[in-house]
């Protein structure tokens, strides 16, 4: 696989226990991902929570992730903004931080019309230095980039794909057929990954890579290479993890589960807060069926 495509991480951001950025943490994710073979690194996107980290710590964590990479992993940055203005500004920054794209989300809270949307990406891509990713997530934004839309703006020259995360099928089928050669369809939902790339898909942007980066990245490389089986194994393997990361909003789930595995503290910032106790039990039993080892609850 070249290009946009295969596993990507949509990272976490790892915090200390008074809230503030953990550097040691986040270089640490990065380092051990890499070791686990994750194709891309994808920082300050949703799980990242980017919308709550300021424009000089959304810049710190990309340069960290970026330096820490060292080149050998690609590095798509979160540049989302309501504000197409403030989109533009971001896109400007982010793209001068040495990432090969930007991930670049729909509007959240206005509900702009289609016409609206592509204008507002346009914008987006021609200010930015390196090609984008647009970014259909209407769970989190509450507007749908719909088939005709993203057609229309895959034909812009620094627009280089789609994150898919409406969990429509059908909606990413209809992009696929119509997509100009080069113009990559990622998965932005773990489960429907498979289904996805059997239609023609090039990836997948993963919030499970977090946790199992190894298990992620194979089940991808197995169906680009055809072994659809070997892959719908590993699938059905992980889908009590995948589903476990939505117990509650997203990251929370993941940030416990990285937490059980010691790789960072279980701080989430505002309005978001930690996985509850309940729900616990549920997500340490679905890493564990995933084969994650869990320092302290052997048992």
């Amino acid at each position: 696989m070249s290009g946009l495509a295969g596993c990507g991480t949509a990272l976490v951001t790892p915090f200390t226990a008074n809230g503030a950025l953990d550097e040691p943490a986040l270089r640490g994710l990065v380092e051990w991902q890499i070791e686990s073979g994750i194709d891309f690194l994808v920082p300050c996107g949703s799980t990242g929570e980017a919308q709550t980290l300021s424009a000089a710590e959304r810049e710190r964590v990309v340069s960290l992730v970026v330096e820490t990479a060292k080149g050998r992993v690609p590095v798509m940055a979160g540049a989302s903004h309501n504000d197409t203005r403030q989109a533009v500004e971001e896109a400007r920054r982010m793209s001068g931080l040495g990432v090969q794209w930007l991930l670049v989300a729909t509007p959240y809270y206005n509900k702009p019309t289609p016409e609206g949307l592509y204008r507002h990406f346009v914008a987006v891509a021609d200010a930015s230095a390196v090609p984008i990713c647009l970014y259909n997530v209407p769970g989190r934004t509450a507007v749908n980039l719909k088939p005709e839309t993203a057609l229309r703006l895959a034909q812009h020259g620094n627009v280089a794909g789609i994150k898919e995360s409406s969990g429509d099928l059908a909606q990413a089928q209809h992009i696929l057929a119509g997509r100009l050669e080069g113009f990559a369809v990622l998965s932005g939902e773990d489960w429907m990954t498979l289904a996805l790339m059997a239609a023609g898909g090039d990836g997948l942007i993963s919030v499970a890579s977090n946790e199992i980066p190894h298990h992620m990245r194979a089940m991808v490389h197995m169906v680009g290479q055809g072994n659809l089986e070997e892959a719908r194994q590993l699938l059905y393997r992980v889908l009590p993890l995948i589903e476990a990361n939505f117990l509650e909003t997203n990251p929370a789930p993941v940030k416990a589960a990285l937490a059980a595995m010691g790789l960072i503290k279980d701080v989430l910032r505002l309005p978001l807060v930690p996985l509850s106790e309940s729900r616990r039990g549920p997500l340490l039993q679905a890493l564990k069926a995933a084969g994650v080892n869990l320092p302290g609850h052997e048992a």
